[in-house]
């Protein structure tokens, strides 16, 4: 599996959906509505100074759609290159980490914690206090 995550300001968010289903691609993703940040062209940050604001989206598929996914993303890119349209390729054959299908969808398999009671913090004197393990545990 090959992990793609493509950033983009929202004014050509409908021009890559569309150069996907062109191409039959990118039919399943997560979608990150609103994304600020700073890259290689003006800042998004969706306040007065800078008002644009960007939204990601990351797709897992197979090798060949991940290249396809790509010539889309760069045929968008050729009609607005000044729209900040950025496309990272993650991993290539990474196996997902997928444990059993449960009755309400496919659960993963995470590793179990270390400790999974967080420190409190004493706001007053600023020391935390740990509840659980000693921190030489930890």
């Amino acid at each position: 599996m090959t992990r793609i995550e493509i950033i983009a300001n929202h004014s050509v968010e409908d021009n890559i959906l569309d150069a996907f289903r062109e191409r039959g691609v990118g039919k399943y993703y997560t979608k990150y509505p609103t994304v600020h940040g700073v890259g290689s062209s003006n800042p998004r940050m969706g306040d007065a100074v800078w008002p644009e604001e960007n939204f990601a989206l990351v797709i897992w598929c197979e090798k060949a759609e991940a290249d396809t996914i790509e010539q889309a993303v760069a045929s968008v890119k050729k009609d607005f290159p000044d729209e900040g349209i950025k496309v990272f390729r993650l991993a290539e054959n990474l196996p997902l980490p997928v444990s059993e299908p449960t009755s309400r969808g496919i659960s993963l398999a995470l590793p179990e914690p270390k400790h999974t009671t967080p420190p409190m913090i004493n706001t007053a004197t600023s020391t935390t206090m740990y509840s659980g393990p000693e921190k030489e545990n930890l």
